[in-house]
C-alpha cells in the first residue's frame, strides 16, 4: 500500500493554525510533560484512543486487530528510544540520533507517522492532534532533529509492514456446516478472519505455535467442559455466584483498552524511565499482537463451535455424553468468531508473560479497571490474572475450559519467542533493564 508521511516543514507550518482545534469532544490531548513516562505514555494513550472503539476511543478495531495495531505503533516508539538512548537491539532500525534530539518530538513523529497510515479515515484528526502536541515543544534544532528521526523510523516500520494483509479485502466463507463447527451469526459481522492471515510482527508464521485440535465431541474432556459451561455460563445460572458474575462481566470490556491503561499504571508505579517504558510496552504489545494473530489462525483452522451452539444443538452431534438444552443462553452475547482457542486467554497470557520477562518475577502488582462494571481489580501475582480470565470466559458462557487453557499456553509460547528474538540488549551492555 502507499505509505505517505507528512513532511517536517508542512507540519511545523500547520502548528499555529491547528493548536486550538486538536481535541475532539471528550478527548483531551495529553500534556507535554517531563516525567519519566512521557512522551511514550502520551503517544501510547493517543494510539489507544485512535484504535479502540467508543466510548473508550474513537477507533473501530475489535480487540484482536487492535492488539496488532498497538504492537506496530509501540515497536516504532521503541526504536526511537533505542536510537536516542542505545543499549538494545532495534526492532527495525535505530539510526544515529544527534545529541540534541528531542525525545518528545521523535516519539510523537514516529507514532503519528505509523498511525496515519494504519488509520486512513482518521488522518485529519491525527494530524491536528500531532500538530497541537508539537506546538507545545520549544521551536529549536532538537525539535526538528526529533521529527526527522521519528519520521525516518516510522517510514522504515511501515515499509516492513507493507502488504502485510492488514488492509486486505477478504471475507469469511463458511467452508462447511455440521456438529462441532462454528456457524457465524449472519446478523453480525464475522470478526478476525482477516487477522488470521496477517503477517506476524515477530513470529515466523501465524501457525508457528498452532495448537493440537480441540477435544473430540465424544471425549470425556469435552463432556466435562460442556457440563461446566452449561451450568456456570447460562445467563440465569443458579449456581454462579455474584462474585463470579461480576468477574465474568469485568472482562467483557475491550481488553486492549484495559491492558494498555494497566500497563501504563505499572510503568508509573515502578518509576520506569523512557527507555524502560518503551521496551516494556513494545514487548507486551508485540507479544499481544502476535498472540492474537496466532490465535485467530487456529480459530479459523479448526472452526470449533461455541457453547451457545453446542449446548442447544448437542443432540445433533451423535454423542451420548452431552444432552441438549434449547433454552440455554450465555451471560452475554457471544463474540462472532470461532471458539477454539480463547482469544482473551491468548492475549492476556502473552502480555502477562511479557511482564514476567521484563520484571524477572511473577510478583508484579497490576491494577486493571473495567468500564463494564465500573470497578478495579488488583492482582499481586501475574499468574492470578491468567487464571481469572480463564474462569471469566467460562462464567460468561463464551468458552470451554480447555479452550481457555490452550489459549493461555499459546499466548505464553508466543511471548517467550518474542522476548528471545526481539527487544534484547546489545552485546556487552549487560542484562535487560529492569526497575
Amino acid at each position: 500500500m502507499t505509505r505517505t508521511l507528512i513532511a517536517v516543514g508542512s507540519i511545523l507550518v500547520a502548528i499555529a493554525a491547528a493548536a486550538f482545534r486538536v481535541a475532539g469532544a471528550g478527548h483531551t490531548l495529553p500534556a507535554v510533560q517531563q516525567g519519566p513516562l512521557t512522551p511514550v505514555a502520551d503517544w501510547s494513550r493517543e494510539a489507544q484512543r485512535a484504535i479502540v472503539p467508543p466510548p473508550a476511543g474513537v477507533g473501530d478495531k475489535f480487540p484482536g486487530e487492535a492488539a496488532v495495531y498497538m504492537g506496530i505503533v509501540h515497536a516504532a516508539m521503541y526504536d526511537v528510544a533505542v536510537a536516542i538512548h542505545g543499549g538494545y537491539r532495534p526492532y527495525a532500525v535505530a539510526p544515529a540520533a544527534p545529541a540534541d534530539t528531542s525525545a518528545a518530538a521523535a516519539i510523537a513523529a514516529a507514532a503519528h507517522g505509523v498511525l496515519v497510515e494504519l488509520l486512513p479515515t482518521q488522518v485529519e484528526d491525527l494530524n491536528n492532534r500531532y500538530a497541537g502536541y508539537l506546538s507545545r515543544l520549544p521551536n529549536n534544532a532538537a525539535k526538528t532533529n526529533g521529527v526527522v528521526l521519528g519520521e525516518r523510523i516510522a517510514t522504515t516500520i511501515l515499509a516492513m509492514r507493507a502488504n502485510d494483509g492488514s488492509l486486505a479485502e477478504i471475507q469469511h466463507v463458511q467452508p462447511r456446516v455440521g456438529p462441532g463447527l462454528f456457524e457465524p451469526d449472519p446478523a453480525r459481522p464475522v470478526l478476525g478472519f482477516r487477522l488470521s492471515r496477517i503477517r506476524p510482527l515477530a513470529l515466523k508464521s501465524p501457525k508457528q505455535f498452532r495448537p493440537a485440535p480441540p477435544s473430540p465431541l465424544g471425549s470425556q474432556e469435552y463432556a466435562a467442559d460442556f457440563e461446566e459451561v452449561r451450568r456456570f455460563g447460562r445467563f440465569d445460572s443458579d449456581i454462579r455466584t455474584d462474585e463470579q458474575t461480576n468477574r465474568a462481566l469485568f472482562w467483557t470490556d475491550h481488553d486492549l483498552r484495559q491492558w494498555n491503561d494497566g500497563l501504563l499504571r505499572v510503568a508509573a508505579d515502578h518509576g520506569l524511565d523512557l527507555m524502560q517504558t518503551a521496551r516494556m510496552l513494545a514487548l507486551a504489545h508485540v507479544s499481544g499482537g502476535d498472540a492474537m494473530i496466532a490465535c485467530f489462525d487456529a480459530k479459523y483452522h479448526y472452526m470449533f463451535w461455541r457453547p451457545a451452539a453446542a449446548i442447544v444443538l448437542s443432540g445433533a452431534d451423535g454423542k451420548s455424553r452431552t444432552e441438549p438444552d434449547a433454552t440455554w443462553r450465555p451471560l452475554r452475547t457471544t463474540p462472532n468468531h470461532p471458539e477454539y482457542p480463547a482469544a482473551h486467554a491468548c492475549h492476556t497470557s502473552a502480555i502477562v508473560e511479557a511482564l514476567r520477562t521484563f520484571f524477572g518475577t511473577d510478583e508484579v502488582r497490576v491494577s486493571l479497571d473495567s468500564r463494564t462494571t465500573g470497578t478495579t481489580r488488583t492482582f499481586n501475582r501475574l499468574h492470578e490474572i491468567v487464571e481469572e480470565v480463564e474462569d471469566a470466559r467460562v462464567f460468561a458462557g463464551f468458552h470451554f475450559r480447555s479452550s481457555d487453557r490452550t489459549g493461555s499456553r499459546l499466548g505464553r509460547d508466543v511471548a517467550r519467542f518474542v522476548a528471545a528474538e526481539r527487544f534484547r540488549p546489545v552485546a556487552g551492555s549487560g542484562p535487560p533493564q529492569r526497575p
